[in-house]
């Protein structure tokens, strides 16, 4: 189970904001190497992202399932549906992760890869935000 910061929402908002831009800041710098043709580096850079989405961002989902989310539900059991739709997107993400890191390894670093990355930027920035609002009530 997720510790105290998953309830609150001011903190739960700072966890995702963070995470967040950190993989946007992460991203960039992948895309920066590319534009400088430091190709090794930037495949680095590249698997370096992949660790910080599976240790930061999925390390979240993955607290988030175990418990905090049963937990509103219960205190909410109308949130059933968002719950599910919530979890759906982690495991979307998951999903994304896994095929660009199998992409990575066998093409290397390619446009098809960088669209990947941008791709787990947008489900994350709207996960969030749909979460947020769903749990918590923000707008």
């Amino acid at each position: 189970m997720g510790g105290p910061s998953l309830r609150q929402q001011h903190a739960h908002h700072a966890i995702h904001e963070g995470g967040l831009a950190g993989a946007i800041s992460k991203t960039e710098e992948v895309e920066e190497l590319l534009e400088a043709k430091e190709f090794e580096v930037a495949r680095q850079a590249a698997e370096h992202l992949l660790e910080y989405w599976e240790t930061r961002i999925l390390s979240h989902a993955d607290a988030e399932e175990d418990g905090f989310y049963q937990e509103m539900e219960q205190k909410q059991p109308s949130l059933k549906d968002a719950v599910i739709r919530l979890a759906r997107d982690h495991e979307l993400m998951r999903i994304i992760v896994r095929d660009t890191k199998a992409r990575l390894a066998q093409e290397g670093l390619t446009p098809e890869v960088i669209q990947q990355f941008h791709a787990l930027l947008v489900v994350n920035a709207v996960h969030s935000r749909d979460e947020e609002r769903l749990l918590f009530g923000e707008k």
